[in-house]
C-alpha cells in the first residue's frame, strides 16, 4: 500500500487543524479589538482639503458629521465629477466604516460616491466592496445619516471621496465621518540593491512546517522577495516576474528537482502599482497554501521528504552572493516590506534592534520611500489629453502607458504646413507609426508586440529636422527610424490618448479607437509635464480623465473562466475561449456532452464511441467511453490489458501483480458508476494446480483489488459477504466440498469465470496471484472492460397532482455560475418550476403561458429576465426540455431545440448570487399557484437531484411519471412499436424488418452457394393472420394486395431473389435475369401461364445495394426500384393470393413444385449475396430465420449468416462495424485442454506481427483492384465475409442478442482506439 496515501489525510487535517485554529485565534482577538472608533470629529481643519469650494463657508474643514459650522458642510464651487474632498487622518490608521449626510438644511447631497485611500497623498487606489462593485450608495435627504461597514479594511493615512452623482435639484454637499482605529507597523525599505539576512542558530534549519508572511510595495516588475537554499537540493524563493509573484519549492530530492527548478505557482498580477500587497505561505510536509492578497491556491509538492533543509540564512529582497541563486533572475527587490514575519519571528524588528541574527547588505531605512509618480487614467473613448506645442525645433515626447486593449491611440500631432498627421498607436497589440493625409495613409511602420499585456511599457519619440526615431522599452531591437522629406517643427497641440470629438477642427486625427488604460511620465521636450497642475487646469486641456491613480483592474484575475478556458481581457470586459475544452457558454460552465449513454440513446444515436461528461458542469473532465445501445444503453469503459494474460512462479514473496489503468480516472468511474443502476465487469479465471482459497482457512491465494484501495477475496458470480465462485454458489464445483473450481487444485485446466457485480468496489484495479510456483502450475485471466447500466438520473422524475403540492432541496449554491436543466411535461397552462429566495437574491424558472417560459433572477443589481416565446404550445402533454444558465456575464434559456435565449448582465454591480431559503419545486409555501403535471431529470449544476425519493414522503406527489411513449415513440421508426416501461420505453421491433434499439437496423444476411431459407405455413393460412412467429397483429384485408420490400446485393445473374408458393399452385417468383434485369412473375390462376413484368434498368448485378419495392392492388401492380419513380403494371387476373404454403430465400428445396422455365433457370444458381430489411406484405422472413430458429416452421440449409451488409456502406461497413461488435468470454469448450490459444507467447507475438504486416500489404492490393474491378472485389469479400463469418458463429450469434452478459471484443476495441 502506498504510505504516501496514508500520509495524506492526516497531513492535511493536521495543516487544517493549524488553519482554522488561527482562524479561531484571530477571530477571538478581533472580538476584544475595538477598531470602530471616530477619525475625523477631531481632527483640525487643515486636515481637509478639497478640489474646490464654493467660498469659504463651504470649505472643506466644514465637512464633519452631524455639524452646523460655516454653511453645514462642504460644497466644491462646480458639480462635476472631478470634485473631491481628502481627509489626512495624521498617520497610518485601519479603517473599518464611513458614513455620510448632505450639506445641513439644504438640497445639496450625494447620491453616490467613490472612495480612494494612499499612504502619501499620491497614487491613490479606489476601494471595492466586492469584484466589481466600486460605488457607494450615498444620501436621499440632506440630513439622514447613511453608514457602511468596510469588508475589506484600509489602512491608509490620507482618504478621498469622489462624489459620482448628487441632487439634481441641488449641488454637491457632503459631511463625512470615518471610523477606525490606529495601526501599527514594522517597515523596511530596501533601494534594489540592499538586502536583510536571517542566519539561524544552528548551521542547518530542518523544518516540518514553515509560516510566512508579510506586506509590500513597488514599482518595479521584477525583484527577489525571499530566498534560502541547502546542500541537498532544498530551496525556497518567492519573487516578482512580470508583476505576478511566484514561489519555487523544492524538498531536496533530486529526482523530482528539476533544471532550472520549475515555478510550483504564480499569483497575483499588477503587483507593481506601488501599493500594498499581502502575501502568506503556509507549508507542512508536501502541502501548501500560497495566498496572495486573499487569492489562495493550495498544491501538493512531489518528492518523497517533509523536511525543508535551509543552510545557515534566509535572505530577504535579494540573494547577496552571486552564483548562489536557483531562481529564475537575481534581481534586488526595490520598494517596502512590512510586517514581515517567518515562522513567528519579526524580522524587521530584528533589523531594528540590531540583533546579531540579523545581517543587513547595504543602505536601508525604516520607513517607506515613496517617489513622486503622478499617473492619468483614460477611462472611456471620450478621454484625451492635449498638450501645448513648444516653440522650437524638432520634437521629443516620451510617456509610460499600460493597457488590455488591442487597439488605441496613444499620440497624435498635426504637421500644419504639410497637412499631414503623425499618428503613434497601438493595433493588434502592436505599435505602429503612421502619416495621415487627409485621412489616407502616406507612411507606416510597426514594431514591438504584445503591447496590450497590462505591463508597463515606455515609449520614446525623437524628432530632429527631417528624421524620426521611436523606441519602445528602451530596447534598440524595437526602435524605429525614418526620414522624411521636410523638416518638423512643433508649434501644434501634442494629444495623447484620443482626440476631442470635433477633433477636426483641433488638428487631430485617430486611425483607430481612443486609448483605454494608463500613462505616467510624460514628458514634452526635456519637460516633465506635471500631472497635477494640468488636472488643477493650469496648463492643456483634457476630458474624462481620472489624475493620480492607475485604474487598471485585472479582470482574469480570478479566473471566472471554467474547465480550463483560456481568459482574455479588454479595459471593460473579459472573455473566455472555451475551444478544446468540451464546454460552453460566456464562461465555459456548460458541458456541449451528455452525462450518460441513456441520454445519447434517446436523442436517437446509434452504438458508438461518445464522450460523456458525468457531473455535467462539476470540475470533471469528459471522457470516452463505448455506448452500446440495447434495450437500455450500456456503457462500456475499457482499460490498458485487455489480453489473456499467462502467470508462472508466482508466490506469496514473489506474486505476481497487475495494475489496471481505465481511460477514465477513478473520479469519473465513480460518478459513472455512482448514476448507474447496475455496472459488472467479468472476469475470466483459467488455473491448472494453481488455488483461489485455502481449502481448510480459507486464506486468499489471488485476490484483485478495487477502486476503493481495498483488498477483496470473493470472486465472479460471488459476493463481498460470501467468499466463493459461481460454481460455489451454484454448488456444481469440480469438487463439491470446495468453493471454487481451482481450488481443486487439479493438473488439468480449470475456470471461474463470472461477473463481479457489487458495483461499490468496481472497478477492478489490481489482480494478484500467489500460487503457480509449484510444479506444472499456472494460471491465466482476462478482465473484460467496465459494464454499467440503468441511469438512475435520466428517468428520475416526480408527478404534482394539486397546485398547492411542492418539493424542497437544500439551498442552490450557484454564487457566480449556476446551471438548471429538465424535461417537464403539463396540460396546464402555468406555473412554477423551480425558485430559491435570499434576502433580496432569487432565482425562478416558471412557465408563464402555454407558450412562454421566463427564467429570472437578482443578484443585488434589479430583478433581470429571459423570456422564450415558444411558436407551440407546451402544455400538450408532452416531455418539452429546459435549460437555464447564469454566470457573471450573461443569462441563457433554451427550450427544446429553439434558439436559445441571452442577455448580457451588467459588468459593475454584484455578481454574487446570495441565497438562503430551500429550493422549492414544482411551488413554494407561499405561492398559490403551482405546477400540474411532471419534472424529470433535474439537474443542478451537474448534479441529478432525486425527486422520486423525495415525492414518496411528500403529500400531492407521486414518484415516476408515466407516458413516454407521446413524447419518444416517434424514435421507433420503420414500423416500430414504442412500449412503456417504468423508467423509460423501449422498441418493439417485432412489427419491423429492422432490430436495433430504433428498429433503424437493417436486419441482413449473406447467402452462401446452394444456401436456403424456407418459411412453412399451415394450410388455409392467411397472410393477414397471426402466429407466434410472425409479427403481424393486425387484420387487414389483403385478398387481393401484397406489399413486398427487401434489398440485395449480388453479382451472380441468372439468381433466384424470393418465391412464395400457395396450396391453390399460385405463386410470386422475383429473379434476377441473365442480363442483370429484375423479373417479376405472378401467377395467380393455376391454368394460365405466370405475368412477367420486366425491370430494364441497368444492371443490378453490379455489388451494389439495390432496393426494390413492389405493391399490388387488384389487377395493378407497382414496382419501384432504387427510388426512382414507380413503374405502373396491369395483371391479367384480380385473383386473391392465399392460402400461402411456403417462403423461400435462395434455392427452392420443395419437389414436385410448378414453375416456369425461367425461374427453373433462375433456382438452379440459387442466391449468392446479400438479402436484408425484407418483408412480404406482414411477414418477415430474416427476422424469422434468425430469431426463430428452432421453430420448425422454418428450414435453413447451406450457409446463411447475419451481416450488416445491407448497410448503405456495403462491404466496407461490414468491417467497420467488427470494430464494435461484441465477444463471449465464455472460456474454452474443452475445460481439460490447455488454453494454448488465449494465451500469448513469444512465438504468437511474432507470428501476429507477420500477420499484421501481411494483412495491410493484402488490405493495399485489395483497395488497388477494386478501384478497376468493382464486382470481383465484391466477390472476394463477400467471400472473406463469409469465411470470417463461419469462424466467429458464437460472435455473430451474440451480436443480435440483448443480453447484459455481453462485452466488446477487447482486441478490435483496442485496434479501433
Amino acid at each position: 500500500m502506498d504510505l504516501r496515501m496514508d500520509f495524506v489525510p492526516g497531513m492535511l487535517c493536521q495543516l487544517l487543524i493549524v488553519f482554522f485554529c488561527n482562524i479561531l485565534a484571530t477571530a477571538k482577538a478581533e472580538s476584544k479589538y475595538d477598531c470602530d472608533g471616530q477619525l475625523t470629529s477631531s481632527l483640525p481643519q487643515s486636515h481637509f482639503s478639497s478640489s474646490s469650494e464654493l467660498s469659504s463657508s463651504h470649505s472643506a474643514g466644514f465637512a464633519r458629521l452631524n455639524r452646523r459650522d460655516g454653511a453645514g458642510g462642504w460644497s466644491p464651487l462646480s458639480s462635476n465629477k472631478y470634485q473631491w474632498l481628502q481627509i489626512d487622518l495624521g498617520e497610518r490608521s485601519e479603517i473599518t466604516g464611513i458614513a455620510t449626510q448632505g450639506k445641513y438644511g439644504s438640497s445639496d447631497w450625494v447620491t453616490s460616491y467613490i472612495l480612494m485611500f494612499s499612504d502619501t497623498g499620491r497614487n491613490w487606489k479606489q476601494y471595492h466592496q466586492e469584484e466589481s462593485i466600486s460605488e457607494f450608495i450615498g444620501n436621499t435627504n440632506a440630513d439622514s445619516v447613511v453608514h457602511y461597514k468596510l469588508q475589506n479594511h484600509i489602512i491608509a493615512r490620507f482618504l478621498r471621496i469622489a462624489p459620482v452623482n448628487w441632487n439634481s435639484y441641488g449641488r454637491i454637499g457632503m459631511r463625512v465621518e470615518m471610523y477606525g482605529c490606529a495601526y501599527r507597523s514594522d517597515m523596511v525599505y530596501l533601494d534594489g540593491k540592499s538586502s536583510i539576512l536571517y542566519r539561524f542558530q544552528q548551521k542547518l534549519m530542518s523544518t516540518v512546517k514553515d509560516a510566512i508572511s508579510l506586506k509590500f510595495k513597488t514599482m518595479q516588475s521584477d525583484g527577489v522577495l525571499l530566498h534560502g537554499d541547502g546542500q541537498n537540493g532544498d530551496h525556497i524563493t518567492l519573487q516578482l516576474v512580470k508583476g505576478q509573484l511566484s514561489l519555487i519549492i523544492n524538498l531536496g530530492n533530486a529526482q523530482f528537482h528539476p533544471s532550472p527548478p520549475h515555478v510550483n505557482v504564480s499569483l497575483g498580477s499588477l503587483l507593481d502599482d506601488q501599493q500594498w500587497h499581502s502575501v502568506i505561505i503556509e507549508r507542512f510536509s508536501r502541502q501548501v497554501n500560497f495566498s496572495v492578497d486573499r487569492h489562495v491556491h493550495h498544491f501538493f509538492m512531489k518528492g518523497d521528504t517533509y523536511h525543508l533543509d535551509i543552510d545557515y540564512e534566509l535572505s530577504f529582497g535579494g540573494i547577496p552572493l552571486k552564483g548562489k541563486s536557483v531562481s529564475l533572475l537575481q534581481k534586488n527587490f526595490h520598494g517596502c516590506f512590512e510586517n514581515l514575519y517567518y515562522n513567528g519571528v519579526n524580522i524587521i524588528d530584528l533589523a531594528k534592534r540590531y540583533k546579531p541574527q540579523i545581517y543587513i547588505v547595504g543602505n536601508i531605512s525604516y520607513s517607506c520611500m515613496e517617489p513622486e509618480t503622478v499617473p492619468v487614467t483614460f477611462l472611456n473613448s471620450n478621454s484625451f489629453l492635449a498638450l501645448p506645442g513648444l516653440e522650437q525645433n524638432g520634437l521629443t515626447v516620451s510617456f509610460q502607458f499600460r493597457t488590455w486593449n488591442k487597439d488605441g491611440t496613444l499620440f497624435s500631432y498635426k504637421l500644419g504646413t504639410e497637412s499631414l498627421d503623425l499618428v503613434l498607436y497601438i493595433t493588434d497589440g502592436k505599435f505602429k507609426m503612421s502619416l495621415f493625409k487627409h485621412g489616407r495613409s502616406q507612411y507606416n511602420t510597426a514594431t514591438g508586440f504584445d503591447l496590450n499585456n497590462g505591463h508597463w511599457h515606455s515609449l520614446s519619440f525623437v524628432a530632429k529636422r527631417n528624421r524620426l526615431i521611436v523606441t519602445i522599452d528602451n530596447q534598440e531591437t524595437l526602435s524605429l527610424q525614418t526620414v522624411l522629406p521636410f523638416q518638423l517643427r512643433s508649434e501644434d497641440n501634442y494629444y495623447f490618448g484620443g482626440c476631442p470629438d470635433n477633433s477636426t477642427d483641433h488638428g487631430c486625427f485617430s486611425p483607430v479607437r481612443s486609448f483605454l488604460g494608463c500613462m505616467k511620465l510624460i514628458s514634452v521636450g526635456s519637460n516633465l509635464i506635471d500631472i497635477i497642475s494640468l488636472q488643477q487646469g493650469q496648463i492643456g486641456n483634457f476630458t474624462d480623465l481620472q489624475f493620480d491613480i492607475c485604474g487598471i483592474i485585472d479582470r482574469c484575475m480570478p479566473n471566472y473562466c471554467e474547465h480550463r478556458g483560456q481568459c482574455s481581457q479588454t479595459w471593460n470586459d473579459f472573455y473566455c475561449n472555451c475551444s478544446d475544452t468540451g464546454y460552453k457558454g460566456a464562461t465555459c460552465h456548460y458541458s456541449v456532452y451528455e452525462k450518460s449513454c441513456e441520454a445519447y440513446k434517446h436523442k436517437g444515436n446509434t452504438s458508438g464511441f461518445f464522450f460523456i461528461d458525468s457531473d455535467g458542469s462539476g470540475p470533471l473532465e469528459p471522457f470516452t467511453v463505448y455506448c452500446n445501445m440495447l434495450d437500455t444503453a450500456v456503457t462500456v469503459i475499457s482499460h490498458n490489458n485487455t489480453d489473456m494474460n499467462k502467470v508462472k512462479n508466482s508466490n506469496k514473496e514473489n506474486p505476481h501483480v497487475m495494475n489496471f489503468k481505465y481511460f477514465a480516472d477513478l473520479a469519473q468511474l465513480q460518478e459513472t458508476i455512482d448514476n448507474a443502476e447496475h455496472c459488472k465487469q467479468e472476469l475470466t479465471y483459467h488455473c491448472k494446480k494453481s488455488r483461489i482459497l485455502h481449502k481448510q482457512s480459507h486464506i486468499p491465494y489471488s485476490w484483485w483489488v478495487g477502486r476503493t484501495n481495498e483488498t477483496q477475496t470473493y470472486w465472479s458470480g460471488s459476493s463481498p459477504d460470501v467468499n466463493k465462485c459461481t460454481c460455489g454458489i451454484e454448488e456444481n464445483c469440480i469438487d463439491s466440498q470446495l468453493y471454487c473450481n481451482c481450488d481443486a487444485d487439479k493438473s488439468e485446466w480449470s475456470n471461474d469465470t463470472g461477473f463481479l457485480s457489487y458495483k461499490d468496489h468496481l472497478p477492478v484495479t489490481k489482480i494478484v496471484i500467489t500460487d503457480t510456483d509449484r510444479p506444472q502450475s499456472e494460471a491465466a485471466y482476462k478482465l473484460g472492460p467496465l459494464l454499467c447500466w440503468g441511469d438512475r438520473s435520466f428517468w428520475n422524475s416526480a408527478s404534482f397532482n394539486t397546485v398547492t403540492s411542492y418539493l424542497h432541496f437544500p439551498t442552490l449554491h450557484g454564487e457566480i455560475s449556476a446551471d438548471v436543466s429538465f424535461f417537464f411535461k403539463t396540460s396546464s397552462p402555468s406555473g412554477l418550476f423551480l425558485e430559491n429566495l435570499g434576502i433580496k437574491d432569487f432565482i425562478r424558472i416558471e412557465l408563464k403561458s402555454p407558450t412562454e417560459v421566463v427564467f429570472s433572477f437578482d443578484v443585488g443589481n434589479g430583478p433581470f429576465g429571459v423570456t422564450v416565446q415558444s411558436p407551440y404550445n407546451l402544455n400538450d402533454n408532452q416531455w418539452h426540455f429546459i435549460k437555464a444558465e447564469r454566470n457573471i456575464k450573461e443569462a441563457s434559456l433554451q427550450v427544446d431545440q429553439l434558439p436559445q435565449k441571452t442577455i448580457i448582465t451588467p459588468s459593475d454591480g454584484h455578481i454574487r448570487l446570495q441565497l438562503n431559503s430551500q429550493l422549492y419545486i414544482g411551488g413554494t409555501a407561499s405561492r398559490q399557484k403551482g405546477f400540474l403535471g411532471c419534472i424529470r431529470y433535474l439537474t443542478l449544476n451537474g448534479i441529478a437531484l432525486d425527486l422520486e425519493e423525495r415525492a414518496k414522503v411528500t403529500p400531492g406527489i407521486k414518484p415516476g411519471c408515466p407516458g413516454h411513449c407521446s413524447s419518444y415513440g416517434n424514435l421507433c421508426h420503420n414500423g416500430g412499436k414504442c412500449v412503456e416501461k417504468q423508467n423509460g420505453f423501449s422498441c418493439d421491433c417485432n412489427f419491423s424488418a429492422y432490430g436495433g434499439p430504433f428498429c433503424k437496423k437493417e436486419i441482413s444476411a449473406y447467402f452462401g452457394a446452394g444456401s436456403s431459407a424456407t418459411l412453412l405455413f399451415p394450410e388455409n393460412y392467411t397472410i393477414s393472420r397471426n402466429s407466434s412467429w410472425h409479427s403481424s397483429t393486425q387484420q387487414t384485408d389483403t385478398n387481393s394486395k401484397e406489399n413486398i420490400a427487401f434489398s440485395f446485393r449480388t453479382t451472380q445473374s441468372p439468381s433466384l431473389l424470393l418465391f412464395v408458393s400457395s396450396f391453390n399452385k399460385q405463386y410470386i417468383s422475383i429473379i434476377i435475369a441473365k442480363n442483370g434485369s429484375l423479373q417479376i412473375r405472378y401467377k395467380l390462376e393455376h391454368h394460365l401461364d405466370p405475368d412477367v413484368f420486366n425491370i430494364n434498368a441497368k444492371s443490378l448485378v453490379d455489388g451494389h445495394l439495390q432496393k426494390v419495392r413492389l405493391l399490388r392492388k387488384g389487377e395493378a401492380l407497382y414496382i419501384e426500384v432504387n427510388k426512382y419513380t414507380a413503374v405502373k403494371f396491369s395483371l391479367t387476373s384480380s385473383t386473391a393470393f392465399k392460402a400461402v404454403q411456403f417462403l423461400t430465400l435462395g434455392k427452392i428445396l420443395a419437389e414436385n413444385v410448378d414453375v416456369d422455365l425461367e425461374t427453373m433457370k433462375a433456382n438452379a444458381n440459387g442466391f449468392i449475396g446479400c438479402l436484408s430489411s425484407m418483408h412480404f406484405s406482414h411477414i418477415f422472413p430474416l427476422r424469422t430465420v434468425f430469431y426463430h430458429d428452432k421453430s420448425p416452421q422454418v428450414i435453413t440449409t447451406g450457409h446463411i449468416s447475419e451481416s450488416s451488409c445491407g448497410s448503405v456502406n456495403g462491404i466496407e461497413s461490414t468491417s467497420s462495424e467488427s470494430t464494435h461488435t461484441f465477444a463471449d468470454h465464455s472460456g474454452p469448450k474443452d475445460e481439460r485442454e490447455p488454453i494454448a490459444n488465449a494465451i500469448r507467447s513469444d512465438s504468437a507475438v511474432i507470428g501476429g506481427v507477420i500477420s499484421v504486416v501481411t494483412f495491410i500489404l493484402l488490405c493495399i492490393t485489395a483497395i488497388a483492384i477494386r478501384i478497376h474491378l468493382q464486382k470481383n472485389t465484391y466477390k472476394k469479400n463477400e467471400a472473406k465475409a463469409s469465411e470470417n463469418e463461419d469462424n466467429a458463429d458464437t460472435t455473430a450469434a451474440l451480436k443480435t442478442e440483448i443480453s447484459m452478459q455481453n462485452t466488446i471484443n477487447e482486441s478490435q476495441k483496442e485496434y479501433f482506439f
